[in-house]
């Protein structure tokens, strides 16, 4: 098999660059190790950033997202006692949008056919080979049969623990990294959301935060040390814990109901330098993970793949042999601003085990701070709604 763009992974940053290739005349195929009903199964958050709702746009593939998705414009900080609502729409002008990153993916895999987007599922053992030279090529498995795939470029988006990263030689690369002493215990129920914004609460007792997914489905999270068991937490003693910590208000309009999904998520922050080695690019999670704390990880994506295709449509329509070499810095750029405040909002809503009296009171301190000053809340809502590509 050839093509000009190897694509790993088809997940919603595989796909998504897959069919803005298609629509630029720029042949590809993806390659994806699971099934399409397991990819449809990962449950991932769904703030969606203007870059990623523009470019579902772009591709005349946001029908559902426009009858279905929820447009946010602001989201809340609780304290314990009050919610500071950060007016995301006043302050930028812009909105975000809830719309399951699951949805996102299915629109995108049902297109593929009809846009002539190949993929293959059930890839076995992906292997990249050459990724030096200007001709490399990937092998794999597929129905029992060893297979290669000859391309121009190979596009990595198959996440933290897919075989892309791991082809660029260490020598050459740098790694960043902070893992958090905690992980944040989920629950999803078929029960409407206790407030039409998110809420992002820091309570004595821990953090908590208060999403949807759709008006009559609700996604709800606290932090626990990451030494806890999912079993210890039966769904009733979930739902009291969120009723102390989002606090009274929001607690008053909490709808209890039975689990559909519990998952504990570790959290870390991570960036690899460059996103870009030879023939291989990066995209996503193969380069950078995010806390989930003001909902990046998805966006970030989404702003990779949006530079990936600016520099390919540069080189094979263009003939622009400096486009593929910008593609790193660019992205970078972008992925350590978010980096910084995904980071800065994790340690403002969290306790840490190491911090003391001193670290509470900056806490405090800074959420009293926000409350009022308009600067401060304008700061907050430029990066929650997402910085310019």
């Amino acid at each position: 098999m050839k093509t000009q763009v190897a694509i790993i992974g088809a997940g919603p940053a595989g796909l998504l660059l897959g069919h803005l290739l298609k629509a630029e005349g720029i042949d590809c195929v993806v390659l994806e190790r699971q099934t399409p009903d397991y990819v449809l199964g990962r449950i991932r958050a769904g703030v969606l950033e203007q870059i990623t709702v523009s470019l579902m746009e772009r591709l005349g593939l946001n029908a559902r997202l426009k009858a279905e998705g929820l447009v946010e414009e602001g989201f809340n900080l609780a304290d314990g006692e009050r919610l500071i609502r950060i007016d995301v729409a006043n302050l930028t002008g812009k909105t975000v949008v809830v719309y399951g990153q699951t949805e996102i993916t299915k629109d995108l895999m049902d297109a593929a056919p009809s846009r002539g987007l190949e993929v293959i599922y059930g890839a076995a053992d992906v292997a990249l080979h050459g990724i030096e030279s200007d001709a490399p090529h990937v092998t794999f498995l597929h129905d029992g049969n060893e297979r290669r795939l000859d391309a121009r470029f190979i596009v990595g988006c198959d996440g933290f623990h897919g075989p892309s990263r791991k082809a660029i030689p260490l020598g050459a690369v740098r790694e960043y990294e902070r893992v958090y002493p905690f992980g944040w215990l989920g629950i999803l129920a078929d029960v409407p959301p206790c407030n039409h914004e998110l809420i992002y609460a820091n309570h004595e007792r821990g953090f908590a935060l208060a999403s949807m997914r759709s008006h009559t489905r609700s996604r709800y999270y606290v932090d626990v040390p990451l030494t806890e068991k999912l079993e210890d937490w039966p769904d009733e003693r979930i739902w009291d814990e969120l009723a102390i910590r989002l606090g009274p208000e929001a607690a008053a309009n909490i709808t209890r109901g039975p689990s559909i999904e519990k998952s504990i998520a570790p959290l870390r922050s991570y960036v690899f330098e460059p996103m870009r080695h030879g023939s291989l690019l990066l995209c996503g999670d193969a380069a950078h993970i995010v806390p989930p704390t003001g909902a990046k990880g998805l966006n970030l994506a989404a702003s990779d793949v949006h530079y990936a295709t600016e520099a390919l449509v540069g080189y094979f329509r263009h003939s622009d042999n400096d486009a593929v070499g910008a593609y790193s810095a660019k992205a970078l750029a972008r992925v350590w601003k978010s980096e910084r405040f995904s980071w800065s909002l994790t340690k403002l809503m969290h306790r840490f085990p190491d911090d003391g009296p001193f670290e509470r009171a900056m806490q405090v301190a800074e959420l009293d701070y926000i409350s009022t000053s308009k600067a401060a809340q304008t700061s907050i809502a430029e990066n929650y709604v997402g910085l310019p590509v």
